[in-house]
Parts: structure tokens; sequence; C-alpha cells
């Protein structure tokens, strides 16, 4: 079994266990565009370089197709954010795939050193509805370390109030939410600019959920934030986010094409690790163990989360769907 590639044991658990529950309207709140002539020659991110080498709007829905079929699928889109791709190249790419389709927005790859009024004239040219910002631009080294203003400066988020902007947030440092310096910023952030719609992505990286168990709390009373289901296999972080803020700030989200990696991530002590066939002993365990696509193993946890918390259809719906379809005017 590959990356990339749909088996008929995937289609099986699909048909299985998530047909009955995933709606027939899709809204994937956290995808991935881009064309590999526009990172560095020798740079293509492995998982980019395993895929088609321009994955536009059509190769995102014939592979998401697999994932999830017979659905309407839409989506917001942001290039694939590393140190060696051309932004401006990478911007101009994604503005062409999302303009004709809908159902479906498009968010600009920032980087901090960009110039807020860089910004705003290529938000307004390409319609572009948000930012898309990512630790890997940080001056702090490792980035990992960041604190969430070294790669979304506050002229960032100021000028996404003024505009009406959303900002997908992959917070970083080693607690995530339940870091106070994330908490201070994020509170700050949202407070001062409130016509900004921060989407903090990965369940607030809830890859371990305790961090956002343990952070949730304090982003309570705020309205303009949202939370993407991307890649999270731990049912705890979604179930904190809905308990505390509601089913109504959630959102579905695939992290195409990370979603058709094979594995999990799996919380362990204060961190988490992805259980991979590449870093794992498979045939150690008591029964065989073929690994599922990322995609799936995420769709399972969300339906492990609405069972717990006794979510209606229309809850659910919402989630894949209505919240992000009320956020851009679907």
């Amino acid at each position: 079994m590959h990356d990339w590639t749909v088996t008929d044991a995937d289609r099986e658990l699909f048909a299985r266990e998530l047909a009955s529950f995933v709606p027939p309207r899709i809204f994937d709140a956290h995808a991935h565009l881009y064309d590999t002539a526009h990172f560095a020659a020798d740079k293509v991110p492995a998982l980019c370089q395993a895929g088609p080498k321009q994955t536009g709007i059509r190769a995102y829905l014939d592979a998401i197709g697999e994932l999830t079929p017979n659905r309407t699928v839409g989506g917001l889109f942001f290039p694939f954010p590393t140190t060696e791709v051309d932004t401006n190249a990478a911007n101009e790419f994604l503005s062409q795939q999302v303009k004709d389709r809908p159902l479906s927005r498009g968010q600009m790859l920032v980087t901090p050193k960009m110039d807020v009024d860089f910004i705003r004239q290529a938000v307004r040219d390409h319609r572009f509805v948000g930012l898309k910002c990512y630790h890997v631009f940080s001056p702090t080294k490792p980035t990992f370390d960041s604190p969430i203003e070294d790669f979304l400066p506050e002229a960032q988020a100021k000028l996404a109030g003024e505009l009406g902007l959303s900002i997908t947030l992959h917070m970083v440092r080693s607690r995530a939410l339940a870091d106070p310096v994330n908490q201070e910023t994020i509170r700050r952030y949202a407070t001062r600019y409130r016509g900004m719609r921060l989407i903090l992505a990965h369940a607030a990286r809830g890859f371990n959920p305790h961090h956002t168990i343990a952070g949730i709390a304090s982003l309570r009373g705020l309205e303009n934030i949202w939370f993407d289901t991307s890649v999270v296999t731990d049912a705890g972080a979604f179930e904190a986010i809905i308990q505390t803020m509601g089913h109504k700030r959630l959102m579905y989200g695939s992290d195409f094409p990370v979603s058709h990696l094979r594995g999990r991530c799996v919380a362990i002590g204060d961190s988490f690790h992805w259980i991979s066939a590449e870093n794992t002993r498979l045939d150690a365990a008591y029964a065989k163990i073929e690994l599922s696509l990322v995609g799936l193993e995420s769709l399972r946890t969300l339906k492990v989360a609405a069972r717990s918390l006794r979510l209606n259809d229309s809850q659910v719906e919402d989630i894949f769907h209505n919240n992000a379809a009320e956020m851009f005017g679907l």
C-alpha cells in the first residue's frame, strides 16, 4: 500500500464506517493546491513528488472523490507552505484554480516579511478571502518554538480585521493551545481585530488532545475563532472544542494531500508521534496491521466525537458544510 493510492480496503472502510456519516455536501476548510514547478528544483516536498506534478482543483477533486465518493465538494484552498516555494507564483496558481469555482475559496500564502499594502493589493487582485501563514517562515529557530507574532505579525492580523479576512493559523510551540504565550496572542488578536476570522488549524493543533483540552477555556467568549478538523486522529480535541465553543465553530478539513498519506497521529506523554510504515514495525503486533489513509482515520475520529456528544444529523452537516458556507457566503 502506498501514499496517494486508494485501495479496495480503503473503499470498504468508507462504505462500512463512514458512508452513513459523511453528508452529501462537503466544504473542505483546509486543503493545499500546488504546482511542483513553483518549488526550487531540488526542494520539492516528498509528498508533492509522490503525486501529480500539477495538483490543481481537478486533481484535488479526483483524489478527494476517491476518499469520500459521491459527495459534492468545495473547499478553502491555499498553497503548500515551504520556504522553497515561489510565493507569488504559488498564489497566482491558487487564484486561477478557484476563480471559476463558486463552491470554493482561496487564501493567500503570506510570510512575515510581506508588506501589508502588498497583501492588501494581492487580496483585491486575486479575490482571496483570507491569509495562510506558516511557522516555517519564522525567523525564530527552530521554527517549531516560534511565538505566533513571528510568523503572523500583528500588522497582518490588523489588515485581516480591516478587510474581514479569514486567517488559517497552525500554531506551534510544544504545548500548542495549552501554552500561555499562544493563548495571550490569540486573545489579543481576536479582541483587537474583531473583523478577522481566525481558524485554528488541526483542532488548535490538537494532535495531542490534552493540549486543546487544557487550553480551550482560554478562548471562551471569543466570537471570531473557528477550528478545522484537518488530520487530527484523536477525538478528545474535537470534543473539547464542541463542548466549550459549540459545534458551529468546528469545520471539516482534509489537509489534502496529507489526507492521502498512510498512518495516524497518536498522543504520547506531552507530545505526539506520527505512525507510518517507515517508522513503525507493523509486524510486531498481535495481528496483521494495514495502515489506513490519514484522511479516513480523521473522519473516523470525527465520527467518534459526534457520537460521543450525540450530535444530530443537522449538526454534523453544519461541521461538514454549513459552518463554512456561512463564513464564506456560499
